[in-house]
């Protein structure tokens, strides 16, 4: 990529992060909700510090942080770089103050700026990492808010709610052979370390569902007893359903006879033919074990979108919450729900750490994680692709996460 052309994707990046936050107040902005989660303030602050520590502190001439105390307040978990500020904790910098993180942000804009304007291109990949990194923690921004918004009884909205129109097409099953594949990045463009290397993997005949499990169809689940009955759940996945005393999906709430749903929009009437949401692969995979299937393997499900455009419902939208499918084949592959599979998140073989601090960035946490595919309805347009491997534990369902089912043919 160019660096003039990269510049202005900086600032288009850089720009939308501070949209998204715009909607909050500043006391939104720092408080968190749970250990997982992060302030929206942290998020404006941390992925500042990402383009301070990698690029400005090793490339700019005569040096200086805004702020020494934020190389420890915004590091993340990259241990190799120093001291952290607890995870769970991140809620209680009250200091510094909105106002002094958005100044933040606009200082290391104007250096990075400039640093783009006489470096040399071999900065290229590592600022189209961080920028890939802000997208991330956009979509972190969006659903850390939501989470923080549901303990709010008064529901509140942070945007005007919009009614999809989309026709609804019925689920259909698509047929794929068994055969030896490659999967992994292909090289052409941007990918994560996690992505590589490029390898072949031997498929059986598989079925795909052509889309997304909807609300209604879970909802027959509830109905039918599916959370009461331990024949359909992991011995794990049955200890954390009493545990939480989980009864319905994240953010579902009875109302009389019928189900309401927490959305970005505020508490609404559930939406039966919109996809399913807020799941935990103990969920998704227990839902798919009551309608006599199974949950894709990670290859299976890149084998069946290699093919296909780039195109879904993202958050460039503006309407954080997943459409209904319509039209024939295999539809919702990319945007509208992240898609569990059944594939344990580890490296591919041959798999390498990149050098230095950014090796921590993916393969530490490849254990005790599944992956999943797709991306969802708050994700940045051209963030994702095939080979995309996001990755969650199996108790996480604060992400827009969904089901879609398979079998064997």
């Amino acid at each position: 990529m160019k660096l003039a052309r990269l510049a202005d994707t900086y600032r288009a990046v850089r720009a939308r992060t501070e949209q998204l936050a715009a909607p909050l107040s500043a006391e939104d902005c720092c408080v968190q909700s749970m250990p997982e989660a992060s302030p929206t303030k942290w998020h404006l602050g941390h992925t500042s510090w990402f383009f301070e520590t990698f690029l400005l502190e090793p490339h700019e001439t005569g040096f200086k942080p805004f702020d020494p105390a934020f190389r420890v307040l915004f590091n993340s978990y990259y241990n190799t770089l120093g001291d952290k500020h607890p995870r769970p904790q991140r809620g209680l910098l009250t200091r510094p103050a909105l106002d002094v993180v958005l100044a933040y942000r606009a200082d290391v804009d104007r250096r990075m700026l400039a640093l783009l304007g006489h470096a040399d291109t071999q900065l290229e990949s590592m600022v189209e990492l961080g920028l890939h990194h802000e997208q991330q923690h956009q979509e972190l921004l969006l659903t850390d808010i939501k989470h923080l918004l549901s303990c709010n009884p008064l529901f509140p909205a942070y945007a005007q709610p919009v009614a999809n129109s989309a026709p609804f097409a019925e689920m259909t099953w698509q047929d794929f052979a068994g055969s030896l594949i490659e999967i992994g990045h292909d090289g052409a463009g941007f990918s994560y370390d996690n992505e590589l290397p490029r390898h072949r993997v031997y498929l059986q005949p598989y079925r795909l569902a052509s889309r997304l499990v909807t609300n209604n169809e879970f909802a027959a689940f509830i109905a039918a007893g599916g959370y009461a009955d331990p024949v359909l759940w992991l011995a794990e996945g049955w200890d954390w359903r009493e545990t939480q005393g989980r009864e319905q999906p994240l953010y579902w709430h009875r109302d009389g006879a019928g189900w309401r749903e927490f959305t970005l929009g505020g508490l609404l009437a559930l939406a039966p033919q919109q996809p399913l949401v807020h799941v935990s692969y103990y969920e998704a995979d227990a839902y798919a074990r009551w309608a006599g299937a199974r949950l894709p393997t990670e290859a299976e499900w890149e084998h069946a979108a290699a093919d296909l455009p780039l195109r879904g419902h993202f958050a460039d939208s503006g309407v954080f919450h997943p459409h209904s499918a319509a039209g024939t084949g295999l539809a919702q592959m990319f945007g509208d729900a992240w898609e569990w599979t059944s594939s344990s998140y580890a490296p591919y073989p041959g798999f390498r750490l990149p050098l230095g601090a950014v090796g921590e960035y993916n393969g530490k946490f490849m254990v005790n994680q599944y992956v999943l595919r797709g991306g969802s309805c708050a994700t940045p347009e051209g963030h994702v692709r095939a080979s995309y491997r996001n990755f969650f534990p199996a108790s996480a369902c604060w992400q827009f996460s969904g089901i879609r089912l398979a079998r064997d043919d």
